[in-house]
């Protein structure tokens, strides 16, 4: 066997090995997680009311609740007169997705027009018949896969469709992070905004491009919404289909202009290079940065590439927070009062370079002073993961750090 065959073997079984090792830590994280572990029950947390914020741009009212941000969704769909564009990550078929589809299928039956799209692949667990609608309403599920053959494969057709996103009558909006059902609604802690103005078009135009230029056949829409120049209010998509995405340029931008402070909260917390430069040299400049991040997540492997950051960050003056007790699911950020954003990405992978994702930047003090008490009120549910704390953690934990860390940059 000549030296190249023999260096491909010893190639292969190094992949291999490594691919094993990573996989058993996974299965022991996995492990340690939930054997044994009964069911936790989540538990109440603290949260701010329905927050009314007027501006020249347009009126902004921000949720930290599900059961407030879906009474007020449900009473706009059964307020409209003309069209409702529908558009989730998850979608239960609980009493909560139910009482949703029960309003969609009315507001179409007195004549709205009633467009629906949900993504197929996060709702394989929820049974196929809850997804059947009468005629009466337009219904587009995005597709598991956006190609026929090995067209699957190419990133422009595989991105998931993780925008939230309902639009009534031309005249009023819902962005965030919140999916539909039980669980979310009383046991979540989520983010929300609903927009009123002209910004309204723009998450219009976002749906109505969706579903004419997404994957999958269907009827095109041919009402298109005019848009305006809006500097202060604006919204930004990430589109895999043309391998544009924006929203993480949005962070980087924002955060490199940050003199006071920069407020995160995110779910999924696993930011690139550039995104751990930029909030270290936040920090190194004199910027006080706090993120917080789930205590314990609904994903547990998201956890533990979390922390694969957290020994440069904590050393380099990042403030880590924990949220306690139950999942915190908002994609949100404040800078120095004036800057901030609301939606459905996360700061990982998936998100930044991989899903179809919607967020609104908001230039506005207003804007900004309730979202800073949000995350006040959020901070009375976390602890802070100091040095210390997270330097005495076990060897088995640093090693299983390490053996998953190649996985990083793929989630």
């Amino acid at each position: 066997m000549g030296g190249r065959g023999r260096f491909e073997q010893l190639a292969v079984a190094a992949a291999t090995l490594a691919f094993g090792v990573e996989a058993a830590v996974i299965g022991g994280i996995y492990a340690a997680r939930y054997s044994g572990r009964k069911h936790r029950r989540p538990t109440t947390f603290p949260v701010v009311p329905p927050v009314d914020i007027e501006t020249p741009e347009g009126d902004v009212t921000v949720y930290t609740f599900g059961r407030d941000l879906y009474e007020d969704m449900i009473e706009a769909i059964e307020q409209a007169t003309e069209v409702i564009h529908f558009e989730t990550f998850i979608w239960k078929g609980d009493e909560v997705g139910q009482r949703f589809k029960d309003a969609l299928i009315a507001a179409a039956e007195r004549g709205v027009r009633v467009y629906v799209t949900y993504d197929s692949f996060a709702n394989l667990v929820v049974r196929r018949s809850f997804f059947t609608f009468p005629p009466s309403v337009q219904v587009r599920p995005h597709p598991m896969f956006g190609g026929g053959g090995l067209r699957f494969l190419d990133p422009r057709n595989s991105g998931r469709d993780h925008r939230k996103i309902l639009v009534v009558d031309h005249t009023v909006g819902f962005v965030g992070g919140y999916n539909i059902g039980a669980l979310y609604e009383k046991y979540w802690r989520d983010t929300h905004v609903r927009l009123r103005g002209p910004v309204v078009a723009e998450l219009e135009f976002a749906f109505v491009d969706h579903w004419n230029a997404g994957p999958g056949g269907h009827r095109p829409l041919l009402h298109v919404p005019a848009r305006v120049w809006e500097p202060r209010i604006r919204v930004h998509r990430n589109l895999p289909r043309y391998m544009v995405y924006p929203i993480r340029n949005m962070y980087l931008d924002a955060i490199d202009r940050a003199t006071e402070r920069v407020l995160l909260t995110h779910a999924y917390f696993i930011p690139d290079p550039d995104l751990t430069r930029s909030l270290l040299q936040a920090a190194a400049r004199g910027v006080e940065v706090k993120v917080i991040v789930p205590d314990e997540s609904n994903h547990v492997l998201a956890d533990w590439m979390s922390r694969g950051c957290y020994d440069e960050l904590l050393a380099g003056g990042v403030q880590l927070f924990l949220y306690q007790d139950a999942m915190i699911h908002s994609k949100t950020a404040t800078i120095d009062g004036v800057w901030s954003t609301v939606g459905t990405a996360n700061l990982d992978r998936l998100s930044l370079a991989g899903n179809y994702e919607i967020n609104v930047e908001l230039f506005s003090d207003e804007v900004a002073a309730t979202l800073e008490k949000v995350y006040a009120t959020d901070l009375q549910n976390c602890r802070e993961l100091t040095p210390d704390e997270w330097h005495s953690r076990s060897i088995a934990a640093r090693w299983s750090e390490r053996a998953i860390a190649p996985l990083r940059p793929l989630i």
